[in-house]
């Protein structure tokens, strides 16, 4: 299974030295990946995590993060589609696929957060609905020949938009989502389907199991199955119902807790330590919040074993 790492994109730890040294290192101790994600306003009054509080830009730090490695893959997880256009979003993710040599991994969502579409100027009505054109328009734009379409959501006129990513056909669409309708559709039209924070990981086989019997149905090979690890290393986390939250605990039952994870399907994990609230939080000291991150990282590294 692959495992990734959250790059420093919220709070304390969220600076351009940190960008790049976390980027340089999670690349030579063997992470798959590097992810970012989005949020783009806190409603003044909300009771918002900590991690969102402060977060930068994922595609912009994405593209960032392209110029100081050269084979770590990039992803975002997610990028929530109803706040910008279709062509706008081909042409970010086809920049980023070209100045990465073709590394973008781009996970999409459907947003959540009324005000966020209100800034917007977006609707909340049939967003999930629009995902499924939204996401052949971005394969047709990729196409690198003329992109035309025309359905009950968007139209692009006849023309090209240059140049195209250097994945063909594109970079693989992730698709997030909790809900049913949401998991099948990222079976039957993703290349794979992604967590969120707060999903129970301990039903994760269940949904794995919706996800890749949508692909079968649709005639598509089994999807990529992508674990936001939201890790909470040193004391177990517990549940309402006392039960340990997965990827709690000793480095020794996070290891657990990834293979357990891995014989439910899940194809990769990356552990985000933006959600915890000594590294995510921009009330914390930034010399802390990256000493623990690197402890971390160093810990739970996939060539720790080799370097030990």
């Amino acid at each position: 299974m692959d495992i990734g790492f959250g790059a420093p994109v919220a709070g304390a730890w969220a600076s351009p030295q940190n960008l790049t040294d976390f980027a340089r290192r999670a690349q030579r101790l063997g992470y798959r990946s590097l992810w970012t994600f989005q949020r783009l306003l806190v409603p003044v009054g909300s009771d918002m995590d900590p991690v969102y509080q402060s977060v930068l830009d994922p595609l912009v730090t994405l593209g960032y993060a392209a110029a100081v490695t050269t084979d770590i893959r990039l992803g975002v997880a997610v990028v929530n589609h109803p706040f910008a256009s279709p062509l706008l979003l081909a042409k970010q993710a086809a920049t980023i696929d070209v100045l990465s040599g073709g590394r973008l991994d781009l996970g999409i969502g459907i947003g959540w957060l009324p005000q966020e579409f209100t800034a917007s100027g977006a609707v909340m009505e049939k967003r999930g609905a629009r995902t499924e054109e939204y996401v052949a328009v971005l394969r047709a734009l990729w196409s690198g020949d003329i992109a035309k379409f025309r359905g009950e959501y968007y139209e692009i006129p006849p023309g090209r938009q240059d140049p195209p990513p250097v994945q063909r056909p594109g970079p693989p669409v992730l698709l997030g989502g909790m809900s049913r309708p949401a998991m099948d559709r990222a079976g039957r039209v993703g290349d794979g389907w992604v967590t969120p924070s707060a999903a129970n990981l301990s039903k994760i086989a269940e949904y794995a199991k919706v996800v890749q019997n949508a692909a079968a149905a649709a005639g598509r090979a089994p999807v990529r199955i992508i674990v936001r690890g939201v890790v909470r290393a040193g004391a177990e986390a517990h549940s309402a119902s006392g039960k340990r939250l997965l990827l709690s605990g000793s480095y020794t039952q996070i290891r657990e807790d990834v293979a357990w994870l891995e014989s439910c399907g899940v194809t990769e994990v990356f552990y985000d330590l933006n959600w915890d609230p000594l590294v995510g939080n921009p009330k914390m000291s930034p010399e802390d919040a990256t000493a623990r991150a690197s402890e971390v990282m160093e810990a739970l590294a996939p060539k720790e074993e080799r370097r030990g």
